[in-house]
């Protein structure tokens, strides 16, 4: 079977974990203010949020939210055109290039420049003792952090449930503390596709990275809800961790996204 890792020679970064941070802050920010509409009950909890995001609302929004007494007027966009309009490019999903390769992932509009996060690896986070076998058989998508922090990225079977169930658990009321799209076709997070990057071959050279991020204590609640990631031991004060996948070159509009650490394990 495969693995896919972080290599220890990766302890420079392409991207800062500042640069990370903001880059995700400012999609989660323009998903959440998109997504105002449904929002409703972390927004009565939280009305000093309420309040920042009514500003970061365009004028045109908010004249017609006061015209209609409620949020429904808003335009909706695809959580792929908000990628776009935010970012500057859109991701998704398709029949990979390569020969037997299955699916992997293209960006499908606009301009990645290098440097860029473009996709997140999502999936149940696991420490190097906690039980992950059952879980890992037959399963490509496990990823291996330098640390030996595991992250689970099959979005089937075992693998599934069990990332239901630590997201459900972890929910407080109506904050959800992770994404559960990314088990479905409709994603909230149009960055959680970073488990279906196909490794770079002789002929299509890598053109992104995997790099570690842990998520810090003060990310806001509100937008935890479009992190695809969820820790299995709910006992654990540490950091989430995450892993972005940051483009080591421009990336242009009808390329395929080529990893390039990844190798057979027995």
């Amino acid at each position: 079977r495969t693995m896919r890792y972080v290599p220890e020679s990766s302890q420079d970064k392409i991207t800062s974990d500042e640069d990370v941070f903001e880059t995700l802050l400012k999609i989660f920010k323009a998903l959440f203010i998109n997504d105002f509409s449904r929002q409703a009950h972390i927004l009565a909890l939280l009305p000093e949020i309420r309040c920042k995001y009514l500003e970061l609302l365009t004028v045109e929004q908010k004249q017609s939210n006061v015209n209609s007494c409620n949020y429904q007027s808003q335009h909706v966009f695809s959580p792929e055109e908000v990628l776009f309009n935010t970012l500057g490019f859109s991701i998704s999903r398709d029949q990979s290039s390569l020969v037997s390769a299955g699916t992997g992932v293209f960006v499908t509009k606009g301009f990645v420049p290098k440097g860029m996060v473009v996709s997140m690896y999502p999936g149940t986070v696991y420490r190097k003792h906690e039980p992950i076998f059952f879980q890992s058989l037959g399963n490509p998508f496990i990823f291996r952090c330098i640390d030996g922090i595991l992250i689970d990225g099959n979005d089937k079977g075992l693998s599934r449930s069990v990332y239901r169930s630590c997201s459900r658990r972890d929910q407080l009321g109506p904050f959800q503390m992770s994404d559960e799209s990314w088990l479905t076709a409709a994603l909230q997070n149009p960055l959680a596709v970073g488990q279906y990057v196909n490794n770079c071959s002789h002929e299509k050279a890598a053109n992104v990275c995997y790099q570690e991020f842990d998520v810090p204590g003060y990310f806001p609640v509100e937008l935890k809800q479009y992190l695809p990631n969820v820790v299995y031991s709910h006992d654990i004060e540490s950091h989430l961790r995450c892993v972005v996948l940051v483009t080591l070159r421009d990336v242009k509009q009808g390329e395929e996204l080529f990893s390039n650490y990844y190798t057979v394990v027995s």
